[in-house]
């Protein structure tokens, strides 16, 4: 097995789910990794969904676990098998299943036969937490900013952060985007050029950009935390399942219902 890379353990009974009343649509959709809900949704009003063969855009559809449902004539599964992985992204990997330019991605390190999402992204040059899931209803709830879900990171800058800056930082600055929210952020007292935020949007390439506004350059971004998790016992490139206590604790923080 290539170094840096974790072999997947067999996914456990308990995490495989026989469906046995029926459900809505947009939910068999999800359940099977091929989309969140509200993407689920977006299929079905464009006639891209099929139940045993006749084109469905009904929102309000439910399905039998007999009936044959497929979306742009690939048939889903009704058994709802939930992957969870915690990978520590090492730099120059990109956050997506393909990049245009031929680039190595994270699926180049977790290959699974599941279709995985990356819960948010880092850019190729931004190592650290990286959460990829098929549960596409919790993937959008740790994503969006209603639910505040703290992203915490460790950036190396071209030089030390003036505390005015850093007061600013913390209060909520203006990007061309719209004002951040208020963060959490300090600065390491060893080396003032590192510093630690915490944040809770996670808009695209947010905390490059703050920096950017007061003309800092970011050498280094490292997650080192998402929704409470964190690389700890991971190498750069390795990567691991999450524990069942883990997920319960990420439907916790979210408002969300098993």
């Amino acid at each position: 097995m290539p170094a840096g890379k974790q072999r997947p353990t067999k996914q456990k009974r308990s995490d495989i789910i026989e469906p046995t009343q029926p459900v809505r649509l947009n939910k068999a959709i999800a359940d099977a990794g091929v989309a969140s809900r509200r993407r689920a949704d977006e299929l079905i009003r464009g006639g891209c969904v099929r139940i045993n063969g006749a084109i469905v855009v009904d929102l309000g559809t439910r399905v039998e676990i007999d009936d044959m449902v497929t979306v742009n004539g690939e048939p889903i599964s009704r058994t709802k098998h939930l992957t969870y992985i915690l990978l520590n992204k090492p730099k120059d990997y990109i956050a997506t299943s393909r990049d245009e330019k031929g680039r190595a991605t994270v699926f180049d390190i977790v290959r699974l036969k599941t279709r995985l999402f990356t819960v948010g992204r880092l850019d190729r040059n931004t190592t650290g937490v990286l959460v990829m899931t098929n549960d596409g209803d919790l993937a959008n709830r740790l994503m969006h900013p209603r639910y505040g879900v703290t992203r915490v990171y460790k950036a190396s800058l071209d030089r030390p952060l003036r505390s005015d800056h850093m007061r600013q930082i913390a209060a909520g600055i203006e990007l061309e985007d719209g004002p951040t929210q208020p963060v959490d952020i300090m600065i390491d007292p060893e080396d003032k050029s590192t510093v630690i935020l915490a944040i809770r949007e996670g808009r695209n390439r947010e905390v490059r950009r703050i920096f950017e506004h007061f003309e800092y350059e970011v050498k280094r971004l490292d997650r080192k935390e998402y929704a409470g998790l964190s690389t700890r016992g991971l190498k750069r490139g390795e990567y691991r399942h999450l524990t069942r206590e883990e997920v319960d604790e990420l439907y916790r923080v979210v408002n969300l219902q098993r």
